[in-house]
């Protein structure tokens, strides 16, 4: 096949499952709000990852050639976007029944996480750079690598977000929960710092 779909899949879970500005988000926001709160907004952040795909594999890559300042500036805006994320994040107090006043990000929140997250643009273009041959066809390759995304972020979304919930439930309301904000925050940054740098 023109897309090696077991390598890039090995890659896809690598990167889905490991730590990450998405993973974090959803680690938070299963720990401040419960598992099926966060549902729709796990949702949301399993297929914004969708928004970003389907233009790069379109030809979004060409305008790197012709505008590089644009990418160089939605990078640094992304960058500063999850880093504000974090520091709410450090911020939040857990409420392992689910949040009394606050509601829960819905899926319109979780859209737009992806496409603003640097890790997510370096791992897609990787997968078109380096798991897709130059002849195979615009919509086979797109396709592939969209299918195989999906299909760890349906796998590992909800892990992240059931582990969140059932942290909260160990450290809500005692001192450990400032500092496990605090690292989740920490964890956020470091990964968007590495992702940029």
């Amino acid at each position: 096949m023109s897309v090696a779909i077991v390598s890039f899949s090995v890659f896809a879970a690598s990167q889905v499952g490991t730590p990450g500005p998405a993973n974090m988000a959803l680690l938070a926001t299963g720990a401040r709000f419960g598992f099926r709160a966060a549902l729709p907004f796990v949702a949301g952040v399993a297929l914004g990852k969708q928004l970003v795909i389907w233009p790069v594999g379109y030809g979004l890559m060409s305008l790197a050639d012709t505008v590089p300042g644009l990418f160089e500036a939605l990078k640094w805006a992304s960058a500063l976007y999850i880093c504000w994320l974090a520091w709410k994040v450090a911020n939040l107090r857990l409420d392992p029944a689910g949040a009394t006043v606050e509601t829960a990000p819905g899926f319109v929140a979780g859209l737009w996480v992806h496409p603003l997250n640097p890790k997510a643009w370096a791992m897609i273009v990787t997968g078109f750079t380096n798991f897709v041959s130059p002849e195979t066809p615009t919509l086979q390759a797109t396709a592939t690598i969209a299918i195989c995304l999906l299909a760890c972020q349906t796998l590992f979304h909800p892990i992240w977000t059931l582990a969140g919930d059932r942290i909260a439930r160990l450290v809500a309301g005692r001192p450990a929960e400032r500092y496990l904000m605090r690292t989740l925050a920490a964890l956020t940054v470091a990964s968007v710092l590495y992702v940029v740098f």
